[in-house]
C-alpha cells in the first residue's frame, strides 16, 4: 500500500493526482474507470498480494465521477465511496477532505458523562430535509440545555428518503440531505455552539437494495451467523481480516474527516465475533485513535444489555463509554399507557422500577427475561449511572406504536410532565428525540423508498412485527400502518417548529428541568452513586440526592392519585438538622399548563399532588414550624392516656 494514503481503501486526493485503492480478490482483473474529467478513461489496478488492488492517477481531481469494471462486469461504484451523486445505484465521486475550512481548531471533544443527548433525523428534522436548514435550528438546541446531537444513519441507501438503517456506501454521507462539505459545515457550527455530534453507525448488517460488496468480495457476508435483516457480516471468517479493517477504518474516517465526537452503534447485538480483541472493542479504539486526544463518545444499542460492552478494556470490557438503557424506557411507557404487553410484559411502571433504574442503570442484569425465557444482561451495579442512557422516546419505540404517536398523546398531560421530569432528573444520560421537548404533533412513522415489490414486503413485515402487541393484532392493522414506501408517510413525520410557540408551556417545562440539571449540584453527574430512593405509595417514590446538607435534594415523583400520609416513616425524607423541605420545582406549576402546587410536607404529614413531580430543597425552619397546635396537642394527649385499671 503507498505511504501517502490515509485509509486502506478508497479515492485518495494526493499531490499529483489521485490514489485509488480497493479490496478486490472475487475478480481476476479490477479496472478503474473515470468517467468524467482529466483522466477520463480506463486505468488497470495493481494486484497486490492479499486481495487489495490499488493504482495512482495522475490529473484525476476531486469532482471526478468514477467505478470499477470487474472482469469485464459493471460498471460498479467503489465500495469505499466518499460521496454517491446519483444514489447507490450511480458513479462514485472523488472528494477532497481538506478542501473545508474548518473554524473549531479549539474544540475538545466530549465526555458522555454531563451530557443531554438529543436524536434527530436530518430529512424529517426540517421542513426542507437539509443540513443548510439544520443549522438554522442549532442556536435554539444549544439555548435550550441540549449538548449533544445524535445523528440517525447517514451512509447513503437507494430511494429518496428513509429511516437511514438499510446504508449501503458507509462512506458517502447520503446525497438526499446535501454534500459532504454540508455535513461538515453543519458540524462545524454545531462546535462553534458547545454542541457535540454523533453519528448512528450501522455495522450489523447492509441494506437489501444497492449493496455491491459482494462483487468485489464474497467475504464481507456470511451464513454463519444469523441475522434478522439478512446476511451477516463476517467478522470472524478465514479471510475477515479486510473486513475488520474496513469497519475500523468506517469508524475512524467519520471522526477524522467530519470532525465528529463519536458514534452510536446500532443493534450491537446482531455482531457476532468469535475472535479477541472483539471488533466493537477495535471500533471503540478507532475513533479514540482518529480523534488525536479530543474527548469521544461511542454509545452502543445493545437489545441484551451486555454490561462488558461499557467496562474496560483493562477490566476485560469493550471500553465503549454508553449503553442504551431500555429498560427505563419500558418502564416509563407501561407506567404512561398502562399496557404491558409484547417486549413491555416484564415491565410494571412501578415506583421501585425508577428507584433502581436510577440507583442501578438496566433493571434486568442477569435475571430471567420472561418473554424471551431466558436471561437478560449481567452484573452492572458497580457501574456509574451516567454510562445509561435513558429515554421516553427514540425512533424505534415512537414509530413502534404502530400509527408513530408520541408519548404525549398516549397519556395524561399530568404523567407526562412528572415522567419527563424523572428523565431529564434521574442520574442517567438522558435522550431526548426530536420535538420531544415542546410535544410536536408530528408522528414518526417507519419510512423507506423501496421499489414495489420490496415496498410490499417492507409493508407485510411491519404489520407482522406489530402483532405481538395484542392491543394492535386484529384484523385492520395492515390499513392503520400507513405504508413506508408512500412519500406522505414520510412527509408527515417533518417537525414544525411553529409548535415551540403553540406548545410553550410543555416546551418551557423541558427548558427548566434541563436548566436544573445543569446548575444544581444535586443533579451533577457524579462516578459515585449519590442517590438513594424509597418507594411511598403504591404509584409513588421518592429521590434523594446527596449534594452534602443544604445542598441534598428530593425529587418526588406520583403516578397516581393524590396522596396523603399523616407520618411517612423514611429516613431518606429527614431534612439537615434546622431545616425543612421547600418546593424548588413543580410540574404543575400553572406556567407547564399545571393546577397548581400544595405544600408537600405540611402540618398533617406529607402530601404529593396525583400524576405530578416535584423537586424540594432544604429552607431554614422556623421554631413556630416545630410547635404543635392546641388542637394536635389535645389529640395527642387523648391518644397518650393509659386505660384505667
Amino acid at each position: 500500500m503507498s505511504p501517502i494514503r490515509r485509509y486502506p481503501i478508497g479515492a485518495e486526493p494526493v499531490p499529483g493526482g489521485v490514489h485509488f485503492r480497493v479490496w478486490s480478490p472475487r475478480p481476476r482483473r479490477t479496472v478503474l474507470l473515470i468517467e468524467s474529467g482529466k483522466a477520463a478513461g480506463r486505468h488497470e489496478l495493481e494486484r497486490e498480494p492479499n486481495g487489495y488492488c490499488s493504482t495512482f492517477v495522475p490529473r484525476a481531481a476531486a469532482g471526478d465521477l468514477y467505478r470499477f469494471l470487474l472482469d469485464d462486469n459493471g460498471p460498479f461504484p467503489d465500495p469505499a465511496s466518499r460521496f454517491q451523486p446519483d444514489g447507490p445505484h450511480g458513479p462514485s465521486e472523488i472528494i477532497d477532505p481538506s478542501a473545508f475550512a474548518w473554524t473549531d481548531a479549539n474544540w475538545k471533544g466530549v465526555h458522555l458523562k454531563g451530557q443531554v443527548l438529543y436524536e434527530l433525523h436530518v430529512g424529517a428534522f426540517t421542513r426542507e430535509g437539509t443540513w443548510e436548514a439544520a443549522i438554522r435550528e442549532l442556536p435554539e438546541l444549544a439555548r435550550i440545555g441540549v449538548t449533544v446531537l445524535e445523528v440517525m444513519p447517514l451512509a447513503d441507501f437507494a430511494g429518496n428518503f428513509g429511516w437511514g438503517y438499510d446504508g449501503v456506501d458507509l462512506f458517502a454521507p447520503t446525497r438526499l440531505y446535501g454534500r459532504p462539505d454540508d455535513f461538515r459545515r453543519f458540524v462545524d457550527r454545531a462546535h462553534a455552539l458547545s454542541l457535540g455530534v454523533i453519528l448512528d453507525v450501522v455495522y450489523n448488517h447492509f441494506g437489501p437494495d444497492g449493496n455491491y460488496l459482494p462483487q468485489f468480495a464474497s467475504h464481507y457476508l456470511t451464513d454463519r451467523h444469523a441475522n434478522e435483516w439478512g446476511m451477516a457480516i463476517d467478522f470472524d471468517g478465514t479471510d475477515s481480516a479486510p473486513v475488520r479493517e474496513f469497519f475500523k477504518a468506517n469508524a475512524g474516517y467519520w471522526i477524522d474527516e467530519f470532525h465528529l465526537d463519536g458514534l452510536r452503534l446500532d443493534a450491537t447485538q446482531a455482531i457476532i465475533d468469535a475472535t479477541e480483541p472483539h471488533i466493537l472493542s477495535e471500533i471503540g479504539a478507532s475513533v479514540r485513535q482518529a480523534a488525536k486526544g479530543r474527548a469521544t463518545i461511542v454509545v452502543a444499542e445493545n437489545e441484551s444489555q451486555e454490561m462488558r460492552l461499557i467496562r474496560p478494556r483493562n477490566a476485560g470490557g469493550y471500553g465503549l463509554d454508553g449503553l442504551m438503557n431500555d429498560d427505563f424506557h419500558h418502564s416509563a411507557l407501561v407506567a404512561l399507557t398502562g399496557r404491558n404487553e409484547a417486549y413491555y410484559s416484564d415491565h410494571h411502571g412501578s415506583p421501585q422500577e425508577f428507584v433502581s433504574s436510577a440507583k442501578y442503570g438496566c433493571l434486568l442484569q442477569g435475571e430471567r427475561y420472561a418473554w424471551q425465557a431466558a436471561r437478560r444482561g449481567n452484573f452492572g451495579l458497580d457501574l456509574p449511572p451516567w454510562k445509561f442512557v435513558n429515554f421516553l422516546q427514540n425512533h424505534d419505540q415512537v414509530a413502534n406504536s404502530a400509527t408513530g404517536e408520541r408519548c404525549h398523546s398516549l397519556t395524561s398531560p399530568g404523567r407526562f410532565r412528572a415522567l419527563t421530569a424523572a428523565l431529564l432528573l434521574t442520574p442517567g444520560t438522558p435522550l431526548l428525540f426530536m420535538g420531544q421537548e415542546f410535544a410536536a404533533t408530528a408522528p414518526f412513522h417507519f419510512f423507506a423508498d423501496h421499489g414495489a415489490d420490496l415496498a410490499k414486503l417492507v409493508h407485510a413485515g411491519r404489520v407482522d412485527f406489530l402483532k405481538q402487541f395484542s392491543s394492535l393484532d386484529h384484523p385492520n392493522l395492515a390499513e392503520q400502518v400507513p405504508s413506508p414506501a408512500d412519500p406522505e408517510t414520510f412527509d408527515c413525520c417533518k417537525l414544525d417548529f411553529r409548535e415551540r410557540d403553540k406548545h410553550a408551556a410543555i416546551y418551557r417545562l423541558h427548558i427548566d428541568l434541563l436548566r436544573l440539571r445543569r446548575t444544581e449540584a444535586a443533579f451533577q453527574p457524579s462516578d459515585d452513586r449519590r442517590v438513594d430512593g424509597a418507594v411511598i405509595g403504591s404509584r409513588a417514590y421518592l429521590l434523594r440526592y446527596f449534594a452534602g446538607g443544604i445542598d441534598d435534594r428530593l425529587l418526588l415523583v406520583n403516578l397516581g392519585r393524590d396522596l396523603h400520609r399523616e407520618s411517612l416513616p423514611e429516613p431518606l425524607l429527614a431534612p439537615p438538622d434546622g431545616y425543612r423541605w421547600g418546593l424548588l420545582w413543580s410540574s404543575e406549576d400553572r406556567a407547564y399548563g399545571g393546577s397548581g402546587t400544595t405544600v408537600c410536607e405540611a402540618r398533617d404529614g406529607w402530601r404529593a399532588m396525583g400524576e405530578s413531580a416535584v423537586v424540594l430543597r432544604p429552607e431554614p425552619r422556623e421554631a413556630a414550624d416545630d410547635r404543635p397546635s392546641a388542637e394536635t396537642l389535645q389529640e395527642r394527649n387523648r391518644r397518650g392516656r393509659l386505660p384505667l385499671p
